[in-house]
């Protein structure tokens, strides 16, 4: 019996794990699809579609998920069309919330996002109410942990390529960039350095301090907005 309960909780953490593969995927095939919709469905000559494609390889998503998406957005397969939209608001204690979104169905996203930020202490706010607060920049993390690497060299490097900031954390360099820099300044940093992660996002200008209780609803509200769907990205800033 002992190795009958232990199967089923290998099975059973199994089934999760690919019930979030799962989710993931289609996340990123929805987003291939905007990018390839919104800019043509050659990578080469579209940058951000070059990007997630870069982005869904690293999730290993199968290329063949990854066709079909650039095909749908193409007009060669038939299925639901899919549009971007940002909702914006406060959570608990007033940090600033936003919440970037992929829906065949505008009025089901509404709802869900609604709901989600009413049962957490938070409140959707109008269109720009939160946006002032962040900005988009590219983000590239460099692993430090592994080996020696030099700050002053590396803040060379970043100057030349043409990158903005570098941040030194314990673990890790963090650089950031302008949006449209982002891909020259990858590229000429991954020749020489460890990069564990690099994305184009939205970066908070100022923070947020909030109370455990606040924290702990504020977490709530993050995970089940991204259990969500049509939800893309959840940002906010909050001071962890």
């Amino acid at each position: 019996m002992a190795g009958h309960s232990k199967w089923k909780n290998i099975q059973k953490r199994k089934n999760a794990q690919d019930a979030k593969r799962g989710k993931i995927f289609m996340k990123l095939a929805k987003e291939i699809y905007v990018a390839a919709k919104e800019g043509g469905a050659d990578p080469e000559a579209n940058s951000a579609l070059r990007l997630v494609i870069e982005k869904a390889k690293g999730a290993n998503m199968p290329n063949e998920n990854i066709d079909r998406a650039i095909k749908k957005a193409a007009g060669s397969l038939d299925g639901s069309s899919y549009e971007e939209i940002t909702y914006e608001g406060y959570g608990p204690s007033g940090i600033a919330v936003m919440v970037e979104c992929v829906t065949d169905n505008k009025n089901r996203t509404a709802s869900n996002v609604r709901t989600a930020f009413n049962k957490n202490g938070g409140s959707l706010g109008e269109s720009g109410c939160v946006a002032f607060l962040f900005e988009r920049k590219g983000f590239i993390a460099i692993d430090r942990t592994d080996r020696q690497i030099e700050e002053d060299e590396l803040m060379l490097d970043v100057l030349e390529a043409g990158g903005e900031e570098l941040q030194t954390e314990e673990d890790q360099y963090e650089v950031l960039t302008e949006p449209d820099r982002f891909e020259e300044v990858k590229t000429a940093l991954k020749s020489k350095y460890p990069i564990s992660s690099a994305e184009v996002t939205m970066l908070p200008k100022t923070y947020a301090d909030a109370d455990d209780q606040a924290v702990e609803k504020l977490e709530k509200l993050i995970s089940i907005l991204e259990d969500d769907d049509d939800v893309q990205e959840v940002y906010t800033n909050y001071r962890s």
